[in-house]
């Protein structure tokens, strides 16, 4: 249909588009924004504003509370001791593996395998955790009957079980965006290097790490927001009221045993705050680890 203009409603929404200076393409963004507004910001603010709500006293309480409380507050410092070893472990061990599949014809066969993890799910792999790392698993029965040890070697229900499951469940997800990364760069960059006599180390050192260290800052904050979620592998392979006490149970304990939801609300909004500093401080020195490394081979 036209109207009075004789313009059709399509040729009327391309002349107020070009009117405005807006891109039609820019618009296909819309239903991206409309997704975190209704999936992100909402239930953020809903959490925020509700953390401000105590069931009793000021505004402010909650958090009051939670900071005067060393069974709350040290929960993020159990979490970080978590977090932290996990995801450097994952990142620095994704270069070298990424590095050596990518130079092997059967690539694709052997990203598959690596990535199996992925598809079983952290309930899974604490089962699978709790029967082969058990005191009567086959791991244990292998090296007791081997000699290796007099008793079985404590892998579960402590800080290392819940250590190796976050190491398990997240090396794929870290794996897939380094390898990623590594692809898309340039292979003639090495080459060239080669032409000019760089060994592997050289080559490595001078140009996939510098290249890499960007990426890797983003992987590293990526896997870190997962690692600090943590909450199956602490209560299934962990110890729940203790060394394995991580701010994702002190949330729930307050949602679902307590039903207090402004202080569950208030757990969540520090774990936010917490991953959101980490992220910044990551992202906001990247620039300068790859300055560092760049300029570390002048001279």
């Amino acid at each position: 249909m036209s109207g009075g203009d004789g313009l059709t409603g399509r040729q009327r929404l391309s002349r107020w588009l070009a009117n405005y200076e807006v891109d039609g393409v820019a618009l296909l963004v819309l239903p991206a924004i409309a997704c975190m507004l209704l999936l992100f910001i909402y239930p953020f603010l809903h959490g925020l504003i509700l953390s401000l709500q105590p069931r009793s006293g000021e505004m402010l309480d909650n958090y009051r509370k939670f900071f005067s409380d060393p069974f709350l507050y040290d929960t993020i410092w159990t979490t970080l001791r978590l977090a932290f070893p996990a995801t450097i472990i994952n990142v620095v061990m994704s270069v070298p593996i990424a590095l050596l599949v990518r130079r092997f014809r059967r690539q694709r066969l052997l990203t598959a395998i690596l990535v199996v993890p992925i598809t079983l799910g952290p309930v899974l792999i604490a089962e699978g955790m709790l029967n082969y790392l058990g005191p009567q698993g086959w791991f244990n029965g292998a090296i007791v009957g081997l000699g290796i040890s007099g008793a079985p070697v404590r892998l579960i229900h402590n800080y290392a079980g819940v250590l190796i499951s976050l190491v398990v469940a997240g090396f794929p997800f870290v794996f897939l965006l380094t390898l990623s990364f590594l692809s898309g760069l340039d292979p003639s960059l090495e080459k060239a290097a080669s032409t000019l006599g760089a060994g592997p180390r050289a080559r490595f050192r001078h140009i996939l790490l510098p290249l890499l260290l960007p990426a890797l800052a983003v992987n590293f904050c990526m896997s870190f927001v997962q690692m600090f979620s943590v909450f199956p592998a602490a209560v299934l392979l962990g110890e729940p009221a203790g060394a394995t006490r991580v701010i994702s149970i002190a949330a729930y304990q307050a949602a679902y045993e307590q039903y207090d939801a402004p202080m569950a609300s208030t757990i969540a909004m520090i774990m936010g705050a917490v991953q959101l500093a980490i992220v910044a401080i990551v992202l906001g020195s990247r620039e300068l680890f790859y300055r560092g490394s760049t300029g570390s081979g002048k001279g």
